[in-house]
């Protein structure tokens, strides 16, 4: 059976433009096209309807930095192409496309050890090697040596690439990909605790 892009969103409890940024990333299968219409299979949407929460309570820290983003755009940076996240990016693309220049606590972001990147609700991504921040003169923060510990290809199934050979970020992307973990936020930086998540 399939499913019009108001009836996922509608089975999913979620508002048809945040569907939308899952089928514009690129990260759900099966999607047949109807005219100007996307069709989502059933058992696609009820995949994501039954995705667990985050376990932030394994977590060793009481609050955790979440990087909320939209599907990839075209940059107008030159050290980047694509500024958002998207399934078919290569790991460098990606990368290059979720470090950015945020208004955050730069410390509140290091002390949590790592950046989980949510779309849509979604992790999708996981961003390690927080230690380090430098600060512009906009009053925005950037983490160079910030890495890419793993991403979403697929949400349904889930297919997660593992992008670092270091343990704890294997262990860390493993733990939160593909998981849902809302946030509220008036930017892209929001922070939720471990102790009341889920």
């Amino acid at each position: 059976m399939l499913l019009t892009t108001g009836q996922a969103a509608e089975e999913l409890g979620c508002a048809v433009t945040t569907f939308r940024r899952l089928i514009h990333a690129g990260l759900l299968p099966g999607l047949s096209r109807r005219g100007v219409r996307v069709m989502t299979p059933l058992t696609v949407v009820q995949a994501l309807s039954t995705r667990n929460h985050a376990p932030l309570a394994q977590l060793d820290t009481q609050e955790v930095a979440v990087l909320r983003v939209d599907t990839a755009q075209p940059a107008d940076d030159a050290d980047r192409d694509w500024i958002g996240f998207a399934a078919d990016l290569s790991p460098d693309s990606l990368l290059k496309a979720l470090r950015g220049w945020w208004r955050c606590d730069p410390a509140s972001i290091a002390a949590g050890g790592v950046l989980p990147v949510t779309l849509s609700g979604y992790v999708v991504a996981v961003l390690t090697g927080l230690e380090r921040w430098e600060k512009n003169t906009d009053g925005r923060h950037a983490f160079p040596d910030a890495r890419l510990a793993g991403y979403v290809t697929d949400l349904a199934t889930p297919h997660t690439p593992i992008t670092s050979d270091l343990d704890g970020d294997r262990r860390l992307a493993q733990l939160l990909l593909a998981t849902r973990l809302p946030s509220h936020s008036g930017g892209a930086i929001a922070y939720v605790s471990t102790t009341s998540a889920g």
